[in-house]
C-alpha cells in the first residue's frame, strides 16, 4: 500500500528539519571539560556555533582557560567556571551560572568523573563516596537543576558520559563501574521521565580512550612507563585507541538529532564483553 503524497511531504519535511538542525546559537554546560573527552566536546560543540560553558576543577583553571582562549580565538563564544562536584553547591552554582551569563542552558553534557583504582578489598569507604558523589550524585544535581529551565522551554538535551565498565568493569575499578551503571540506569529513567518535556536524555558508554588523564594513571600510577600505549594497541582492532574528538562527535549526533532519547551508545572498538580467543 502506497503512504499518500500529504503524509510522505510531512514525513519528508520533517525527517530533513531533523537532520540539518543547527545548533548555533545554543547553549551547552560540558562539565570535566578543561581537557580530555569533556574538552574535546567542548570545541566540536563550539565549531557547530554553540556557546559553551567550560568547567573543572579549580586547579585545572589554567587549562581551562586555554580552552577557552581557543574557542574564542576561532570566534565561538565561551565561558570558564570552575568548581567541586563532590559539593551540591557546586553543582547548583555551575547550571545558575550558565543560566546567568547566556539566559539559556540546550544541552547538558555530565561528563566529569573520577576513575581512582581499588577492588573490593581495598577501597576506602571514604573514596567509594567521593567516586559517587562526582561520577553520580551530580549529574543527578546538575539534571535536577538544569530541567528547571529546560522545562520552560519544553527543549532540551541531557548527555550522560558512561563507561563500558558499567556492564561489569576491571576488578580494581570496583566503585567507578559501580558508579557509571547507575549513571546509565539514571539515565534512561530520566530520558523515560522527561519525555512529557520534549527533553532528551542519551548515553554514551566510551571504551578506552587516550586523554592526559588516562595516561598519567597509566603510566605513573599503574607504574606501567611510557611504553603502556604501545602494549594497548596490539589489542586495539583498528591499530589505535579511541580519540576525544570521537566521542566528541557523537555527543554532537545526540545534540543535533531531535527524535532519540533513551539511547545508550557502545562506543568500543569491538562488542562489550568480547572475550580474548584461546
Amino acid at each position: 500500500m502506497r503512504i499518500s503524497s500529504s503524509i510522505e511531504k510531512t514525513v519528508a519535511k520533517s525527517a530533513g528539519a531533523s537532520k540539518h538542525r543547527s545548533l548555533a546559537g545554543r547553549v551547552a554546560l560540558v562539565t570535566g571539560s578543561t581537557r580530555g573527552i569533556g574538552a574535546g566536546i567542548a570545541r566540536a560543540f563550539a565549531e557547530h556555533g554553540v556557546c559553551v560553558v567550560v568547567h573543572g576543577l579549580p586547579k585545572h583553571s589554567r587549562e581551562g582557560k586555554k580552552i577557552v582562549a581557543g574557542i574564542r580565538a576561532k570566534g565561538g563564544e565561551a565561558r570558564l567556571v570552575l568548581g567541586d562536584l563532590a559539593r551540591e553547591a557546586a553543582c547548583r552554582r555551575l547550571v545558575t551560572q550558565t543560566l546567568k551569563h547566556f539566559g539559556r542552558l540546550d544541552i547538558l553534557v555530565n561528563n566529569a568523573g573520577i576513575f581512582p583504582r581499588g577492588d573490593i578489598e581495598n577501597t576506602p569507604v571514604r573514596l567509594w563516596d567521593r567516586i559517587f558523589a562526582v561520577n553520580l550524585r551530580a549529574p543527578f544535581i546538575l539534571a535536577q537543576e538544569a530541567v528547571k529551565a529546560m522545562k520552560r522551554r519544553r527543549s532540551g538535551c541531557i548527555i550522560n558520559i558512561g563507561s563500558v565498565n558499567a556492564y561489569i568493569g576491571l576488578r580494581r575499578l570496583v566503585a567507578y563501574a559501580a558508579s557509571k551503571g547507575g549513571l546509565m540506569t539514571f539515565s534512561n529513567n530520566l530520558a523515560n521521565s522527561l519525555t512529557r518535556y520534549r527533553i532528551r536524555v542519551n548515553l554514551i558508554n566510551p571504551g578506552w580512550v587516550f586523554t592526559e588523564g588516562e595516561d598519567y594513571m597509566e603510566s605513573v600510577e599503574e607504574g606501567r612507563g611510557k611504553r603502556w600505549v604501545k602494549e594497548v594497541l596490539k589489542t586495539r582492532p583498528f591499530g589505535r585507541m579511541l580519540a576525544p574528538e570521537d566521542i566528541a562527535r557523537a555527543a554532537l549526533f545526540f545534540a543535533r538529532n531531535e527524535l532519540v532519547s533513551g539511547a545508550v551508545l557502545d562506543y568500543e572498538q569491538m562488542p562489550v564483553g568480547t572475550l580474548p580467543e584461546p
